[in-house]
Formats: structure tokens, C-alpha cells, sequence
């Protein structure tokens, strides 16, 4: 089914894979009459082509990437905004859109949400930008519609910023990435390594895109096969896949954890352009004739059955047939791994939704930028044709990914086929992919073609003693399972014809409701700013020395973004630093804000104290370690920087949302402690909050509560020193030392760490236009 390619392979013409061995340079020879060296053969390919033709370094290994467009939601926009406006900001520099397919529930928060929505208004009219209204497109499915060009980059403020298979290279990052670019600055990263996604073959009969890209997923996440690299999507399978078949599979390669991905382009792509108004975006893309890759994920489409991702992670997978087959075994399994995540603080099982042998569920969706794509809803409403899902406890919505798909739904005749089985239609709106929309009852099971299954991202709330859980597949098998009132079956087993209607786009719901300021920046517009809408909070420069308080110690194997800044509801908060603060950690460890406040208490009496009594009065609990410190080394409290700092193995799988990282940061939160960072864009959220990303590769031995002393962290910085010792002063009062380390980071993410945060590195600019 699939096969890695661990040591590298050379791709002739497209088409013929060459594995690297010892008969590597024979077998060239013999097929292109010449040896091509990996570095020169690595120039081969799309990716290397794309990011070059971005670069401004001059440097092929080193790269300075400018892009082409931008593109954000409400939950990120307003605070990339403010951001950038503390640090200079007159006008848009390049295309950004600014779209409203997260926070659309206004009744939630009172009028907080809608109030960001008339802020980006406001912002797209005054810097020039793109305004598009709730419930008109969720982000990506704009990006596809009006966006994306062939050859171009786009930077988006969301994980699943992927465009891949119209051509397009798109990257999601942390907010202040998108800042960076506003500031006509670079995303500065080394050139990454490419691996090869060789499809070949065609699909089997009722399997759809999710169920490719959670076989590629269970394939290649756990051991990090294409962590930060470029997934190229290439081989005669790509033809046998229609544009939103390639489309649903590359939105979901971010659950790889890879940077991006690029695909080649033919005559479908071409006619996609065409279909959307805009031919001139379409390039044809295709791997020179010999093209080297880093690694290779063979794919046998013929192979893949519908699949099922269980609980609690999208890389949880199984084919439907082997859930129905080994129920018992399974769910076991499941809830043991559950178990990981959730510990003790609510009882949680699925066996008892096997009813009568068979897996029940309460709930479908098919949602948002995976899910409600044009050619995933008709092959669904096909299958629930002359079926209805049921009185019972089964539900469906089905959420199309614009107003566009909708109004063709609706003119063909899809939607009133998905309507009478008893499902609901709704308007674009990515909530149920984070918490906002369609939450489960407490201990329920829902089945959802969306992104994410991770533990609470439905909406239930551990903290209340709720839990519910989601299992990720595809329309197709979603609507089987509906047509069997919720009983789990794979599309494979259904009698069905898809009639595979045609898609016409009509740009005129755009052109009728969307803003484009795109050359028109006003700069006597007045922003509207309503109460929820905060600055923020000053950020004080990096110290030569620093004490830091270890708040929480997280043992779980990966910590998601979700954990550590829920999703769900503390959206509507996401325009208030310190308000969406109070969430930080609120699912994982509800300790944490207490603890994180009670030594920034410390931070805040030292920034004005005239002696160490100041400081210790404001924290008592101070007066043991510094003691303690002083008998071993040369301290000053006054002249060292307090603050907070929490453990994970491995933290930042997920949401590209930089408030996992800025909320520890208003909260006094100055570095983070792991073994390994999960994706690239969390560790830059914690460099662009002005957060030390460390490194300890060991088992960690310090505890909750222990404190860390770092003196001369400024000079390590600076002299780009590998090794970084601590002093551990434990809560019990004894002392020891570890070695921790900072990895590769560039001169201006050193220099974003020294000033404190990105606002104050570009507050310090003069050379800001």
C-alpha cells in the first residue's frame, strides 16, 4: 500500500524511480547516458525551483523567501495586525486576505467577534487589503478559488495553509511570520529537504481523499519521515485524480508535520483555472528529467480501503473494515492510547458504543477546507440517495466550503438529495474543526471529514468533566455509515453510482459581498476598534541573566497546540492578549495560569524595585533560591530577568495559532524546556514572542516548581554557544546543573530573543519605510 524510501532516490522523467545503492550511478549512467551528482539532481525538482525563484539571500542553502500573497482569519488577523502596526506598518505591501470563517458565531462573547470582523473592515480599507464576510468561504477554499497561481508562494496565519495542487507553495506559520512580511522582511529558513509522494495507480471504488491522505499520514508522522520538509507530489496517479480529489489530499499533509507541499500540474489543473475565471494563474509543473528526492512515500492507489482515524490523533489509523473486524481489540487499543492524553480526569471508554457487534456513532459532519469541497459532497449525497440517516441519535451536517460550492449544490440538485435523507446543510464556517460548531454530547463519537481529531478540539471541555471524541474519514464513508443510521460502514460496501456532476463557479457572490482594496490603501481610514480589542501588553528586553520557575511539567509523548491554548470558545478572546491568556494550558494543566502569574509577580516588583527586599516582598517564596544561588555564584536579582518556563517532550503539533506561544508570554512565560520542538512554526511563534526554544535531549529531571538560574544567557546567545548550563535549584533546596541547548537560529531570531519580543525588534528600526 505504501512504501518510505529512506535513502534517498533519483526520479527519471517523472515516471521511473531509482533507489540510491551501490548500482546508483550504473543504473543512471545506463538510463540518461550520465551521472548527476544528489546536490545537482536535488536542483531537479519543483520545490527547489518554486523557493528559489523566492529567495532574495543569493544563497541556495540559506534562504530569504518573500511571497506572493498573504491570507489570515479572525481568530489570527486582528493581532498580526496590531502587531505590525506596533512595529511600523503603513500599508499592505503585498496581496492579503482577510476572511471571517472562525469566529462567525457572534452570539458567542456578545459582540466581541463581530467587532474583529469590523476591524479587519476597517484594516482592509485603510492598508489595502482583501475583506472577505462570515459565512461566505472558509480561508482555504477562497485561497483556491481566487488566490492560488501556479509557481507562486503564499503565507497563511492557519496550519492548513495548502495549495499545493493547484501549483501553488503554501506555508502556514505563526502570525508574526505574516508580520515579518507585512514589514516587507523575509522568512528566513535553510533550504529544506524534498521528498517524493509517488502515486501510482487509481483509487478503488468509494475511497476518497481523506482515506489516501490518513493512510500517508499513518505512514510517515510518527517517525517524522517529512517533519520540515517539502512533500512533492508526483507519478502517473496524479492523473487518475480529479483536482478536488488532489486537493482534499493535500490540505491534510500538514498532519505530517512537513513544511509544504508542491504537486505537478496538467491539463485538469489548467482547466480548474479556467472553471475559476482566472486561466492566466495556470503553469504547467513537472520534475525535470532526472530530479533528486531525500526520500521517497510510495503510494499504490489500488491499495488503499476507506480508513478510519480514531481517537486521538489523525496518525490513529485503521481501515474500516479492520475496526469492524476486531471491534473489542481495537477500541482497547484506543483507549489505552486515550489514556496517555487524558490521565485521570475523566472516565473515558468506546466500547460502549458497540451496539448489537457493531460500531455506533452519534454524529457525522463534512466540514471545511477537507471536507466541503464541491466533488466530496456530491459523491456523499449520491450515496445517501434514497436513504435517511434516521430519528435516532445519528445526526449530519454538511458544511460546503463556499457560498460558490453551495449555490451549485443547490442548482444541481445535490443539496436537496443530502437535505431529504434528514441532514442539514450549513453555511462555510470552519467551527467544527476547532470547537465551535456541532459539539457532541458528553461521551459521544463523531465521525468527521475535517482536519483534526485531537483530544477536546470538538469542544467538550475535560475541565467540566466532559469528554467526546472524534474519528476522522471520508464523505464518502461518513455517508455510508449515515445511510446505515449511524452504524460504521465503509463506502466500499454501498451499491452507488456517482453521477460526478460538472462544477460551474459563479465569481459574482464574490464580486456582489467581498471587499477588494488591493491598491486603494486609504491611510485617512479610521480603524474600529471595539472593547474587546486590546493591545499589547509592553514586553521588557532579555537580560545577561536569568531566573526562571518551572510551572508545568508535561510528560505526554507529543503536546498539541490545543493544550496549550484551547480552541473552541477562548476564540472569541483571540483580540485580547491577556484575557485568552487565562486559558493558557486550561485542558492539560489548570495550575498553570495560577502559577505562571504568581512569578510574573516577581518580574513586575523587580522592574521597579530599589533592592532585593522589593522583590521578595511581592514573592516570598524567592528568598531560599536566591540564597541558595549566592553561595554557589555571583548574582544580582535586580539585573536578572524572572519569569516562568514549562516542560513538554515534544510541544507544538497542530494549530499554526501563535497564541499557543504569546499567551505564555503575557503571563511571564520566558522560555520552553523539550526534547524536541513537533513542528518548525510553534518553535518560531516561541523565538517571535521572544520565548528561549531549549533543547534538553535527556529524560528531565527537574521538577514542577524546581527553579532554573542561566547566567550569561545574552553571551550565549550572541556567541551562538551549543551548550547553555543551568543551575537547578529544586523545591526542596538542593542544587545541580544541566546542560541545555538552543539549537540553529539565524542573526535576527537571536536579536528577536535579546529585544524581547518581534514588536520591539522592529520598534528599534529606523529603516522601517
Amino acid at each position: 500500500m505504501i512504501r518510505l524510501i529512506d535513502k534517498g532516490a533519483y526520479v527519471l522523467n517523472g515516471s521511473e524511480i531509482v533507489e540510491c545503492n551501490n548500482e546508483t550511478d550504473a543504473i543512471l549512467k545506463a538510463r540518461t547516458g550520465r551521472s548527476l551528482s544528489k546536490e545537482e539532481a536535488g536542483k531537479n525538482t519543483l520545490a527547489y525551483d518554486i523557493l528559489m525563484s523566492h529567495n532574495g539571500s543569493g544563497k541556495g542553502d540559506k534562504l530569504k523567501i518573500k511571497f506572493d500573497k498573504l491570507t489570515s482569519h479572525d481568530i489570527t488577523f486582528v493581532g498580526i495586525i496590531q502587531t505590525a502596526r506596533a512595529s511600523g506598518l503603513m500599508k499592505f505591501p503585498v496581496p492579503y486576505v482577510l476572511t471571517n470563517c472562525h469566529n462567525s458565531l457572534c452570539a458567542v462573547g456578545g459582540t466581541i467577534n463581530e467587532d474583529d470582523h469590523m476591524f479587519g473592515l476597517s484594516c482592509a480599507k485603510k492598508y489595502g487589503g482583501v475583506y472577505v464576510p462570515p459565512h461566505l468561504a472558509v480561508i482555504h477554499q477562497y485561497a483556491r478559488e481566487m488566490l492560488a497561481a501556479g509557481g507562486q508562494m503564499i503565507l497563511g496565519s492557519d496550519s492548513h495553509t495548502r495549495y499545493g495542487a493547484l501549483g501553488t507553495m503554501a506555508i502556514g506559520e505563526g502570525g508574526p511570520e505574516l508580520v515579518k512580511q507585512l514589514l516587507s522582511q523575509t522568512y528566513d529558513i535553510d533550504m529544506p529537504k524534498t521528498v517524493a509522494v509517488y502515486l501510482t495507480g487509481k483509487p478503488r471504488h468509494g475511497v476518497g481523499p481523506q482515506d489516501i491522505a490518513l493512510a500517508i499520514i499513518g505512514a510517515v508522522f510518527a517517525n517524522g519521515f517529512v517533519k520540515n520538509k517539502v512533500m512533492e507530489f508526483i507519478g502517473d496517479g496524479v492523473d487518475n485524480l480529479s483536482v478536488d480529489y488532489r486537493i482534499g489530499i493535500d490540505v491534510m499533509t500538514t498532519e505530517t508535520t512537513c513544511l509544504t507541499s508542491i504537486w505537478q500540474t496538467d491539463e485538469k489543473v489548467k482547466e480548474f483555472y479556467e472553471i475559476h475565471g482566472r486561466k492566466e494563474d495556470y503553469k504547467e509543473l513537472r520534475p525535470k528529467e532526472t530530479a533528486y528526492y531525500d526520500g521517497l512515500v510510495y503510494v499504490d492507489l489500488t491499495k488503499i480501503k476507506p480508513m478510519i482515524a480514531m481517537p486521538f490523533h489523525p496518525s490513529n489509523v485503521y481501515t474500516i473494515d479492520e475496526v469492524n473486524a476486531n471491534l473489542y481489540d481495537i477500541l482497547e487499543e484506543v483507549e489505552k492510547k486515550a489514556a496517555i492524553s487524558l490521565g485521570k480526569k475523566v472516565p473515558y471508554s468506546l466500547k460502549d458504543k458497540i451496539h448489537n457487534n457493531r460500531l455506533y456513532v452519534e454524529q457525522g459532519v463534512i466540514a471545511g477546507c477537507a471536507g466541503g469541497g464541491f466533488e466530496n459532497i456530491c459523491d456523499a449525497a449520491d450515496i445517501l440517495n434514497g436513504h435517511d440517516i434516521g430519528n435516532g441519535e445519528f445526526s449530519l451536517s454538511v458544511y460546503p466550503a463556499s457560498q460558490p460550492v453551495y449555490m451549485e449544490l443547490i442548482k444541481n440538485g445535490t443539496a436537496a438529495k443530502i437535505m431529504q435523507s434528514g441532514a442539514t446543510m450549513r453555511t462555510a464556517f470552519c467551527g467544527p474543526c476547532f470547537g465551535a460548531g456541532d459539539v457532541p454530547p458528553n461521551n459521544g463519537l463523531s465521525i468527521r471529514h475535517s482536519t483534526r481529531n485531537f483530544p477536546n478540539r470538538e469542544g467538550s471541555k475535560i475541565t467540566n468533566g466532559q469528554i467526546a471524541s472524534v474519528a476522522l474519514m471520508d464523505a464518502r464513508s461518513i455517508a455510508a455509515t449515515a445511510a446505515n443510521k449511524g452504524y460504521l460502514t465503509s463506502a466500499e460496501n454501498m451499491d452507488v453510482t456517482f453521477t460526478k456532476p460538472s462544477y460551474f463557479f459563479d465569481k459574482s457572490i464574490y464580486d456582489h459581498r467581498v471587499y477588494n482594496g488591493i491598491g486603494k490603501a486609504d491611510s485617512s481610514e479610521e480603524i474600529k476598534f471595539g472593547p474587546g480589542i486590546v493591545d499589547w501588553p509592553k514586553m521588557s528586553a532579555l537580560t545577561d541573566d536569568l531566573l526562571l520557575k518551572i510551572v508545568s511539567v508535561i510528560k505526554d509523548p507529543v503536546t498539541t497546540t490545543d493544550e496549550l491554548i484551547p480552541s473552541g470558545e477562548t476564540s472569541s478572546y483571540r483580540s485580547n492578549p491577556l484575557a485568552l491568556a487565562e486559558f493558557t494550558l486550561s485542558r492539560k494543566d489548570p495550575q498553570y495560569v495560577k502559577e505562571a502569574k504568581k512569578i510574573r509577580k516577581a518580574e513586575e516588583a523587580r522592574k521597579t524595585a530599589s533592592s532585593e527586599a522589593d522583590i521578595l516582598a511581592a514573592v516570598p517564596e524567592l528568598k531560599e533560591t536566591f540564597e541558595i544561588i549566592k553561595a554557589k555564584q555571583p548574582f544580582n536579582p535586580l539585573a536578572t530577568q524572572i519569569g516562568s518556563v514549562i516542560y513538554a517532550v515534544k510541544p507544538g503539533d497542530g494549530s499554526a495559532r501563535e497564541q499557543a506561544a504569546s499567551c505564555q508570554k503575557v503571563l511571564g512565560g520566558l522560555a520552553n524546556i523539550a526534547k524536541e520542538y513537533a513542528t518548525k512554526r510553534y518553535r518560531s511563534n516561541l523565538i517571535n514572542w521572544g520565548m528561549l526554544p531549549f533543547l534538553f535531549p535527556d529524560e528531565f529531571v527537574c521538577q514542577k516548581g524546581d527553579y532554573l538560574f542561566i547566567k550569561d544567557i545574552k553571551t550565549a546567545i550572541r556567541e551562538r554557544k551549543n551548550q547553555i548550563f543551568a543551575s537547578v535549584i529544586s523545591s526542596d533546596g538542593q542544587y545541580s546543573e544541566i546542560t541545555l541547548s538552543l539549537g540553529d537560529m539565524t542573526d535576527d531570531e537571536r536579536e528577536i530573543i535579546e529585544k524581547g519580543c518581534l514588536i520591539n525588534y522592529y520598534r528599534d528600526k529606523s529603516d522601517l519605510s
